[in-house]
């Protein structure tokens, strides 16, 4: 049998808005960089995020309990950076980085995140809880 190389040499491009949007849903969130970079190996499972197996593991900034761990992770995947692992039979709760979170991951490559300004976190908050559409 041989192996095929399924990387995709073909980038995506996206707006310069979605980038934004993404990179400031991204420093917003109650995640870790860590977390990140291990969805670019492999699927996490929101066990391993919740609780306190999410500060055990560096994956958050503090304990999340499970409804709202999936709500951001949710949230993360409306903005583009996330999607849900699927398996033959069907949605999984495991968490994957999508090519817009690939890219973004590759910008923050060697360096911590951004602490937000004030105004990125009431323009992130006002569109999450709001799900404006821009």
């Amino acid at each position: 049998m041989t192996n095929i190389n399924s990387q995709n040499p073909n980038t995506f491009f996206y707006t310069s808005s979605t980038v934004t949007r993404a990179k400031r849903s991204l420093v917003c969130s109650p995640f870790n960089l860590v977390l990140f970079e291990a969805m670019r190996q492999e699927s996490v499972a929101l066990g391993a995020i919740a609780m306190e197996k999410g500060i055990k593991h560096g994956y958050t900034k503090r304990p999340l309990s499970e409804l709202a761990c999936d709500n951001d992770l949710g949230w993360l995947i409306q903005v583009g950076v996330l999607r849900r692992e699927v398996d033959g039979q069907g949605i999984t709760d495991a968490f994957r980085l999508t090519p817009l979170g690939h890219q973004l991951l590759e910008q923050f490559q060697g360096k911590n995140w951004s602490s937000p300004s004030w105004s990125d976190r009431l323009y992130n908050a006002l569109i999450y809880w709001f799900r404006l559409p821009f």
